[in-house]
């Protein structure tokens, strides 16, 4: 059986969407191929790196790319789906051969001005809520739970 291909994008691709990628190829390996874009490409987020690491998923080696640089070059996903505010995700190119794009409404906590401690406590919460949206999905997506 092919792996269900999922694409998740949020604005720089250095917290959100590489978040939902390892979770995703972490929590769905075998059944999932998960890819992150981002509109533009920021270096990785060290607070992701640590609080995933905290939960044992690397991420460290995860290389930032555009969401038009994957466009063209032509792989296709059944799914896209974006971490970011509504109106910034109406940015996301249309893929062809995707079967379903959605929107998952998620802040950058690291924007916010506040002490680090916080900010690393916010993405704490962050990385759960990404991981409960995650391990719904793929419930979701399992024929079993279909019936």
């Amino acid at each position: 059986m092919d792996k269900i291909k999922v694409l998740f994008i949020c604005d720089d691709n250095s917290l959100r969407s590489p978040m939902a990628e390892a979770w995703l190829n972490h929590l769905g390996a075998g059944e999932f191929l998960a890819r992150s874009a981002g509109f533009e490409a920021a270096p990785l987020n060290p607070l992701a790196v640590k609080a995933m690491v905290e939960v044992g998923v690397d991420i460290s080696s995860h290389q930032p790319t555009k969401v038009f640089d994957l466009y063209l070059s032509g792989e296709l996903f059944a799914f896209v789906i974006t971490l970011c505010h509504p109106a910034s995700a109406e940015r996301c190119p249309i893929f062809p051969g995707v079967s379903r794009v959605t929107n998952w409404p998620m802040s950058d906590p690291t924007r916010d001005d506040l002490p680090e401690s916080e900010k690393m406590d916010r993405v704490r919460d962050l990385r759960d809520q990404i991981r409960e949206r995650i391990e719904t999905f793929i419930k979701n997506m399992r024929p079993e739970s279909n019936d």
